[in-house]
């Protein structure tokens, strides 16, 4: 029983490291179930994006930057964790004891990553550092591309970013489906734990009837490319992530990919943010695999990299609230405890 009672606490804490990741509008889209000797991780398609991710792409990746987060916590704990995921996108993280395991180097970095949405100081990033955070992240299922300042893809990948915005700003779905996801005040924050905080943006904590305004203010394709295009030139490079299957299997692996880049770059002190906007436009997409040297290969994931001051970190929901059977749990840890 003793032994059940530290499993149960260890795989707790292991969900509460998972629910780091990061995810679309930090929406938080997954929920987990603790059994004898795995966690199961589901899509929660409640927190899906119908407007920007209709096809819930973003949603998988999400799920498997917390299956990465789960497994690096699990290798801390002496874990040795075995992933798998069935047809419906069902993650099971089948997790067995082991004294063999290697120390887990990006285990603090977990609680330190964080998406910096700012200007960046426009210091580069080293070629030698980058080649070596892309070595630690070699995978045979996704692929990692990065273009330094300056260089035609880079360039071009800006004009990309700015169609993005114009297609996406003047859909009136898609700025419907940002705001209600927006949390413009601390209030607002404190109470869902989940959405875009105002903090991460940098904003002032104001009540709603002026910070809504100003933001909403925003929200169109000539404000949102000028931020951007200032925010890219400060940057040091654009990176790509793309992946061989544009699959479930395919994003899941895709996460898994992005989140051990970012634990990386993380450590070694480099921030990042997303500019998504042409993966998340099917024919721009498309034509970003033909033009791009990719190997055919379907882009997933653009962000920038480079050198900023920490910012605010979003919110994040309570490990009650994303686990199924956590009030079972509960009662039997209790019930152990007082046998």
């Amino acid at each position: 029983m003793n032994n059940m009672y530290a499993q149960n606490k260890d795989f707790i804490f292991l969900v509460e490291q998972a629910i780091k990741a990061p995810s679309g509008h930090n929406t938080q889209p997954w929920k987990f179930k603790i059994e004898d000797k795995a966690v199961i991780i589901y899509p929660n398609f409640d927190k899906a994006l119908p407007v920007v991710d209709n096809n819930h792409r973003e949603l998988f990746i999400s799920l498997g930057c917390a299956t990465e987060n789960l497994c690096i916590a699990a290798r801390h704990m002496k874990y040795l964790p075995k992933v798998s995921v069935n047809s419906e996108g069902t993650i099971t993280v089948d997790l067995v004891k082991s004294s063999e395991i290697n120390d887990e180097s990006l285990f603090d970095e977990i609680a330190k990553r964080q998406t910096n949405r700012s200007k960046y100081n426009g210091k580069e990033v080293s070629d030698a550092t980058l080649k070596s955070i892309l070595e630690e992240c070699k995978t045979t299922e996704a692929s990692i591309y990065s273009w330094k300042k300056g260089s035609a893809p880079f360039d071009s990948l800006k004009e990309y970013v700015k169609e993005g915005n114009i297609l996406q700003m003047e859909n009136s779905l898609f700025t419907t489906e940002l705001k209600s996801w927006i949390r413009f005040n601390k209030g607002q924050s404190d109470k869902t734990h989940d959405g875009l905080s105002y903090a991460t943006f940098g904003a002032p904590n104001m009540p709603s009837f002026i910070s809504k305004p100003i933001m909403n203010s925003f929200l169109n394709s000539k404000k949102q490319n000028k931020a951007d295009m200032a925010k890219i030139n400060s940057s040091s490079h654009l990176v790509m992530i793309t992946s061989k299957e544009n699959t479930i299997q395919g994003w899941i692996n895709t996460g898994r990919c992005l989140e051990h880049f970012l634990l990386e770059t993380t450590k070694a002190g480099i921030a990042n943010a997303y500019i998504n906007q042409p993966c998340e436009i099917p024919e721009l997409q498309s034509k970003m695999r033909s033009v791009f040297p990719l190997n055919n290969e379907y882009p997933m994931i653009l962000m920038r990299i480079g050198y900023a001051k920490p910012m605010a970190y979003s919110k994040r929901k309570d490990v009650s609230e994303v686990i199924l059977n956590y009030k079972f749990l509960k009662e039997l840890n209790k019930a152990m405890i007082s046998e």
